[in-house]
């Protein structure tokens, strides 16, 4: 009978495990608006820890920072986002996407806050890999290219 239950405790955590939606993550990624960048956050908080968890949660608590009050506040939601973002690049640092989205963060970041170190960097690594990455990355990469001064549409053909 034990083994039974442990059988089904097993098959039960690795079909309740859902995978992050990326769609919704760049969604989120894209928007200004408190209440979608924080449900955004919360989606991303339920998930099991990964490295990709970390890099999406990281860029929306780094988006999220526009809200406190305080330059104190936003400072300090700013560096929490960013070390978690960080610690998956460390993790995997010839992974497109937590290039990419570093690049978005640093290039939309206030001056004040020097992030700006890694632009020349991510944007190689990115073009290098980007025909790996999954689609629904790609054609986030390629609207925000659309707007962006550091990436172009040209840099994905």
């Amino acid at each position: 009978m034990l083994k039974l239950f442990s059988v089904l405790l097993i098959s039960f955590s690795f079909t309740s495990s859902k995978s992050i939606n990326k769609l919704e993550f760049y969604n989120a990624f894209k928007s200004n608006e408190k209440s979608v960048i924080d449900k955004g956050i919360q989606t991303v908080k339920d998930e099991t820890t990964s490295s990709l968890k970390n890099a999406y949660l990281g860029a929306l608590i780094m988006k999220s920072a526009q809200f406190p009050s305080t330059p104190k506040e936003k400072i300090a939601v700013f560096k929490e986002g960013k070390t978690l973002l960080e610690s998956s690049i460390a993790k995997e640092p010839k992974n497109g996407e937590f290039r990419f989205i570093r690049i978005a963060i640093q290039e939309k970041s206030p001056k004040i806050l020097h992030y700006t170190g890694n632009i020349e960097e991510d944007k190689k690594i990115l073009i290098q890999t980007y025909e790996s990455l999954e689609i629904v990355v790609k054609k986030a990469i390629k609207k925000y290219a659309e707007e962006s001064t550091i990436l172009s549409v040209s840099d994905f053909k």
